[in-house]
């Protein structure tokens, strides 16, 4: 059995995070199988948030370190979406 993992990935202030963010996903490059970015305006309209959604696939552990290396990441909250296909 499959299981189809989802990572939602808010960048809190992408001029302090974005770089690191960039780093993290080049370095797990091979377990993303889809990723979209969201531009996430807020209040002032300042554009410094963003959402990106990653469906990842592969060796599920290898995508828990990805998981860990962006919740290590300042100005970055993580949440995971896991179905039974």
């Amino acid at each position: 059995m499959s299981v189809i993992r989802i990572l939602g990935v808010l960048v809190k202030l992408r001029s302090e995070a974005a770089m690191k963010v960039q780093d993290v996903l080049t370095k797990y490059g091979c377990s993303v199988r889809t990723r979209l970015g969201l531009n996430m305006p807020d209040d002032s309209g300042s554009g410094e948030q963003g959402l990106i959604i990653l469906d990842l696939y592969g060796d599920p552990d290898e995508s828990i370190r990805l998981e860990n290396d962006l919740r290590s990441l300042d100005k970055v909250k993580v949440q995971r979406m896991e179905f039974d296909n």
